[in-house]
């Protein structure tokens, strides 16, 4: 039975009703039969491309992540790249027929893997490895740890896809931006060209701004008319360096905009009203106590994170657990994951087995194991429960990831340097790379996720999607590691003003602090923890005692995530979700049609722009290097 075509189909966005089983019933006939049960998806074109534009994209990556510390998913930049160049090869001759969306979908899973799942940590802990240490990890050794930690953080979503999203069907909003960017491209009718018109026309937009943005700022005459720099000179004329230090300020970037009318009120309100009391009260008081001696976002984290931290952590495992039927099932298959019968029903066999992720968690924790005890002299038994740690955590920063589109991995891994710095104090390369498991597990667990939440909206089978993410890990390490080898030719490149690498700064920095152990912790620290965990479990504990006025509750991640990133963040977010709030209640149809693919054109084409940005200004450079020049 063939399913609508593409400019007929419509997103089911708004998810299914009814008990668990009633709602995967539903997925799986109204979304799965006619399209992942008969359409091309994992073909050997679609893993190519999806590696070669992968591989690509994982360069710039770095570039960002060394020196602003932000990964840029690269799934929705992927999908309009490939497209294009495939439907360029149709027309030309080179590709006898195009891709299918489902095709088109397997390539965007293997490019996100490719680029960006695989080089996360690279800018984090294998950057502040060297920033302590004065050289960085032999390559062998770093290629084994990226891809291992891969393999551990990919098969680690396995259980967790029932949970987040067949049941609960989190947003994950650039999941639902890619699959939205896929329909639109492949849609042939009326609406469908409406609306890849208007993902075209945003996209366009928000690439221009983006170049007005960034781009201006390689021109010495047109700098200073950049959007950065009039709205550097307009916040410090306003609000002055003070706010300026904390964050507290206005901040152009539109994608964060698009992001927050994506995800919603309840999140972004959340988001806002966290970031508020952090920034601007929380941090002024310690700040006029002398507590916070230092300015600027990179000294008055260290102090913010701790609250954040512990109150995602806490919320996000209290939260699973209270909903313990729903974890007994996602693991249900965990005794039947040796039998030899054949699925009991039709749902289960194109689900990724429970046996792949046994496999998966057993051969990484063997190799992390040994490669920890090998270059750190970590006891085997801490490399042991790093990997459950990261588990638990991974299930937080999956949730974070659901409802925010960010992913928390420096908050996450701090929550496994602190609990080193108690098991085995004074040893800041155990502590660094311990917290590194739990960091790359969660990053390449919540960026599968991300992408299987584009097939289940599209209708693709969950098995092919997971194997077409795996091949990416392959072309992924390969190339990050080696451009990171390039591009870091020297220990002090790290925190220079060409490279700050901000993420990497505060990796080094808990580690030292927690050389000592706890007891180097300030009061104020440890009090953060104890309060922001009080909260994150308030929080949870809401929605169970009110579940009528569930909507109107505060998101406790996004409450928690505030505390870890800038203050204007929640801002733009919030400026978004208004926009769209707004939209939606004066032209319900409209906006109906229009929001998700100008949100998806407004970040397709500000993360196109600045890949193109990233390559015009490095791009020589790095070539020169990779032919030893």
């Amino acid at each position: 039975m063939a399913g609508p075509p593409d400019a007929a189909y419509k997103l089911p966005v708004e998810g299914f009703t009814g008990p668990p089983e009633e709602i995967q019933r539903q997925w799986f006939e109204q979304v799965y039969r006619g399209r992942g049960d008969s359409m091309k998806q994992l073909t050997w074109r679609a893993v190519l491309m999806g590696s070669v534009l992968g591989g690509v994209l994982s360069t710039t990556n770095l570039y960002i992540g060394l020196k602003s510390g932000w990964g840029i998913g690269v799934a929705i930049t992927a999908c309009i790249l490939s497209y294009a160049i495939w439907t360029t090869f149709v027309k030309i001759g080179l590709a006898r027929t195009p891709m299918t969306i489902l095709e088109n979908n397997c390539m965007q899973s293997t490019a996100s893997s490719a680029g960006y799942s695989t080089g996360g940590t690279l800018v984090s802990a294998f950057a502040a490895f060297i920033l302590l240490n004065g050289h960085p990890l032999p390559i062998p050794l770093t290629l084994a740890w990226v891809f291992f930690l891969a393999i551990l953080g990919v098969t680690m979503a396995v259980p967790m896809k029932k949970q987040m999203i067949n049941i609960e069907q989190l947003r994950f909003p650039s999941g639902v931006a890619a699959a939205e960017t896929l329909r639109a491209l492949h849609s042939h009718g009326e609406k469908g060209l409406r609306a890849a018109k208007a993902l075209g026309i945003s996209g366009v937009v928000a690439a221009l701004d983006n170049f007005w943005h960034d781009g201006f700022a390689m021109f010495s005459r047109l700098a200073p008319y950049s959007s950065e720099a009039l709205v550097t000179k307009f916040n410090q004329a306003v609000l002055g360096p003070a706010w300026v230090g904390r964050t507290v300020m206005f901040s152009w970037e539109p994608i964060f905009i698009a992001a927050g009318a994506i995800t919603g009120l309840r999140v972004c309100i959340s988001m806002l009203v966290g970031g508020t009391l952090c920034w601007a009260v929380f941090v002024p008081v310690l700040q006029h106590a002398g507590i916070i001696t230092g300015s600027g976002f990179k000294d008055v984290v260290q102090w913010t994170l701790w609250f954040g931290a512990s109150c995602m952590v806490t919320s996000g495992i209290f939260g699973f657990f209270l909903q313990w039927r729903i974890v007994l099932s996602a693991f249900s298959g965990l005794g039947k994951m040796f039998s030899r019968r054949a699925p009991l029903t039709e749902m289960e066999a194109i689900e990724t087995p429970m046996s792949w992720f046994a496999a998966g968690q057993l051969i990484s924790l063997i190799a992390l194991a040994w490669l920890a005890h090998e270059s750190f002299q970590m006891p085997y038994w801490q490399s042991a429960l790093a990997v459950v740690l990261s588990f638990a955590l991974a299930l937080v920063a999956c949730r974070v990831t659901g409802e925010t589109d960010t992913t928390p991995i420096g908050a996450m891994g701090k929550v496994t340097q602190l609990t080193f710095g108690a098991l085995n104090p004074g040893n800041v390369n155990v502590n660094l790379m311990s917290a590194n498991i739990t960091a790359g597990a969660a990053g390449s667990a919540a960026d599968l996720l991300t992408d299987l939440k584009s097939g289940y909206l599209l209708g693709a089978h969950p098995r092919k999607q997971f194997i077409a993410q795996f091949a990416g890990i392959f072309i992924g390490t390969v190339v990050s590691v080696f451009a990171f080898t390039l591009i870091v030719n020297k220990a002090d490149v790290i925190g220079s003003d060409q490279f700050p690498a901000p993420a990497a700064q505060t990796w080094a920095a808990v580690a030292k602090a927690l050389s000592l152990g706890l007891e180097a912790l300030a009061p104020v620290k440890v009090w953060s923890i104890a309060i922001g965990g009080a909260v994150g479990i308030i929080l949870s504990l809401l929605p169970v005692l009110f579940p009528k006025q569930q909507k109107y509750l505060p998101s406790a991640s996004a409450f928690g995530l505030a505390w870890v990133f800038h203050w204007y963040y929640g801002l733009l977010f919030m400026l978004g979700a208004l926009l769209a709030h707004g939209f939606q209640k004066k032209s319900p149809a409209q906006a109906e049609e229009y929001t998700y693919p100008i949100a998806s054109g407004i970040m397709a084409g500000g993360a196109l722009m600045g890949v193109a940005l990233i390559f015009w200004q490095n791009g020589p450079e790095m070539f020169q290097k990779l032919l030893g020049h």
